[in-house]
């Protein structure tokens, strides 16, 4: 399972990067507007910066919700670095692109899915990942984890070499379902990644072990 961290926020990719655990980075315009990056020259600045940290896949999103738009922000995007993923929307259009994009060899990661019907429109267009958003469906009392299960079965059945990208996961339990169904990714925020470290037997097993060693270095 690839480990995607879904931030606009340079310090917490290269925490993520040091843990040697990294894989890639998913970014939106609400992740770059939280850190501040607005303006289009600031905003393809950052996602080089983002590329010289990460050695994976680094989705850069486009704005444009016309085909046309797509296809040129998409072709510039690409154009950055070779780490970059052009992230398309779900509708008609970006479905148009994804195939566009898929027959020159340009990676996709196709994103706000919330059906299975959507990913196997995106599997057919080629897209490269699909991103199912898991956490947006519980939120309105959907279960997230269910459709990547449908996903999964999809995909199988037809051998679609599209990768489901679990997405807007929120915590370490998302990570650990996803994981047991066959997500191929999983994106989501530093907290999450850094919560699988945790257990409390860990912590009380680790201090005993330290206690110990103080105790029998005692008087030496």
């Amino acid at each position: 399972m690839k480990f995607f961290i879904d931030t606009a926020n340079l310090d917490q990719i290269r925490e993520a990067q040091d843990l040697g655990i990294l894989d890639g980075v998913t970014t939106n315009p609400s992740l770059m507007a939280k850190e501040g990056i607005t303006g289009e020259q600031n905003v393809i600045n950052h996602y080089k910066a983002i590329c010289e940290i990460v050695d994976g896949d680094v989705s850069a999103e486009v704005i444009s919700t016309d085909y046309e738009g797509m296809v040129r922000e998409g072709l510039k995007l690409a154009e950055l670095h070779d780490n970059i993923v052009v992230k398309i929307p779900m509708i008609k259009d970006g479905v148009k692109a994804l195939k566009y994009f898929s027959d020159k060899g340009i990676k996709t990661n196709c994103t706000l899915v919330f059906s299975a019907g959507q990913a196997l429109l995106a599997a057919k267009a080629g897209a490269t990942y699909v991103s199912p958003f898991i956490g947006r469906l519980d939120d309105i009392s959907s279960n997230g984890v269910q459709l990547i299960e449908q996903i999964r079965l999809i995909y199988d059945n037809y051998a679609f070499e599209t990768e489901i990208l679990a997405a807007s996961v929120r915590h370490t339990m998302h990570i650990m379902d996803c994981a047991e169904i066959g997500a191929d990714v999983m994106t989501g925020p530093l907290s999450a990644i850094v919560g699988l470290l945790k257990h409390p037997l860990t912590d009380s097993g680790l201090a005993q072990f330290l206690a110990d060693h103080a105790k029998s270095n005692e008087g030496k």
